[in-house]
């Protein structure tokens, strides 16, 4: 393929992707989301093929859509009633030309092997453009530990580290949470994992509790790193958070503290969501009632209007993009906004979308942001900031030091707005100007691919 006249190059790398593509989708079927991300990243990548043809010759693109492991595993626990239960465990470890596997554990009913991979996929890229010494993985079960008790929960998770940790190690394969994986689950984990390896190794989770190696930071730093990535973005066009109205979807741990850092920045969060629907409350949405609410008492998010009469409550989370905002922050979960959704945000005015959920807009969503001038920040960019102070996490471990708030909270805003500036010049130089999902995509391959030629064919 390298060998053509060069008029026919871009062409024949058309094929060439395409072709790669199809064999991806033979090989997964039904694998629609894990299908979704590849392509995401292959439309990218055409200029980067042409200009580098070595990428082509060494089969970089057939290498990184195959995972170098995939590990599945059945997770028997016995529940409050004495009934034995059994769960399906996930830990894809996609790729580790740049480090050790890093990527969070997700306990929720929709987790299948297409998710994982999906997530894996996307963890590769976002991993390497935070800057850190981390590989891509992903993990989980459909365990849903909603409704589940204490020692349910605490149950289900040992088991689940009695199989995983034969996979994992600080220098191996590093988890994290995510949804359904907070500090609870973090700490059930590395306590089994401490009881069978016999020794107190710090650095083979990360998100864990202060007490006992966690970082100060991590909770805030998906949300904080998102705020901090659309921030730069926005700033580039001549506005900022200050005086802006924003909706964030969701009312998790990424939600709450985007919420939080854009008010900060001086934005009113007016409307935020749960599975079950959105609140919408016009005087700017009071935070410490939904910290509250949902750090502490684990309600739904309707409860809000009961102590803010004035808000509305309206059942069905997907409406939300029906109110009028300047930024709107998907934080909740993968193909949340559609392009129904992204038409309904751009009619009433939307300015910049920014993804702190892991693909939450779906491919047709982001073209029609684009198409109408929106500025876009792709998730494998703005919500690299849990994995960004996961790292940090590692690093502090690895030394036996521990940072303050402001000194994690101050390399997290670096590495944000150096992945903002990464995007950028990779988008400029491949001719797409602007455009942040292409730069991001390229930015994170190429130090990849780059890193797996170094290796040789492994």
């Amino acid at each position: 393929m390298t060998t053509l006249v060069r008029e026919k190059q871009t062409y024949d790398v058309q094929y060439y992707v395409q072709h790669v593509y199809e064999t991806v989708k033979r090989r997964n079927p039904n694998e629609h989301e894990f299908h979704q991300a590849v392509k995401e990243v292959f439309d990218s990548l055409l200029p980067v093929l042409v200009k580098h043809p070595q990428y082509v010759k060494q089969a970089i693109l057939e290498r990184i859509v195959e995972p170098e492991r995939v590990i599945s595993f059945r997770v028997p626990w016995v529940d409050d009633q004495g009934n034995v239960q059994v769960n399906r465990g996930f830990r894809v470890q996609f790729n580790s030309a740049l480090g050790p596997y890093k990527g969070g554990l997700r306990f929720h009913p929709s987790v299948n092997a297409s998710i994982i991979k999906f997530l894996g996929f996307e963890q590769i890229f976002k991993n390497a453009l935070t800057g850190q010494p981390i590989g891509g993985g992903k993990g989980g079960s459909d365990f849903d530990p909603k409704g589940k008790s204490d020692g349910e929960i605490m149950r289900f998770s040992q088991s689940f580290m009695s199989e995983l940790s034969n996979y994992i190690g600080p220098d191996i394969d590093v988890p994290a949470g995510d949804i359904g994986v907070g500090a609870k689950e973090i700490g059930y984990m590395f306590g089994q994992y401490k009881k069978m390896r016999g020794g107190f190794e710090a650095g083979v989770l990360t998100g864990k509790g202060i007490g006992y190696g966690g970082s100060l930071a991590r909770k805030e730093a998906t949300g904080y790193g998102t705020v901090y990535f659309v921030e730069e973005m926005i700033k580039d066009h001549g506005f900022s958070f200050a005086g802006s109205t924003v909706v964030v979807s969701g009312s998790g741990n990424v939600s709450i503290y985007a919420m939080e850092k854009a008010m900060q920045l001086g934005a009113k969060v007016v409307a935020c969501s749960d599975s079950g629907g959105y609140v919408y409350d016009k005087n700017g949405i009071d935070l410490q009632t939904v910290k509250r609410l949902k750090e502490v008492e684990r309600k739904r998010i309707s409860e809000y209007v009961n102590e803010h009469p004035h808000a509305h409550y309206v059942q069905g989370c997907s409406g939300i993009w029906s109110v009028p905002c300047d930024i709107a922050l998907p934080c909740a979960t993968q193909n949340e906004l559609d392009e129904a959704a992204a038409t309904m945000l751009i009619a009433n005015g939307v300015k910049a979308v920014g993804e702190g959920a892991n693909m939450p807009s779906t491919l047709q969503a982001v073209h029609t942001f684009q198409e109408h001038g929106v500025l876009f920040a792709p998730a494998k960019a703005a919500n690299a900031g849990g994995v960004s102070v996961s790292a940090l996490e590692m690093a502090q471990n690895s030394t036996r030091l521990a940072w303050t708030f402001e000194e994690v909270d101050a390399k997290l805003y670096e590495i944000m707005k150096n992945i903002y500036r990464e995007s950028i010049k990779a988008a400029e130089l491949y001719e797409a100007s602007g455009n942040l999902v292409v730069g991001a995509n390229i930015a994170g391959f190429v130090k990849v691919a780059d890193a797996m030629i170094s290796h040789g064919v492994v």
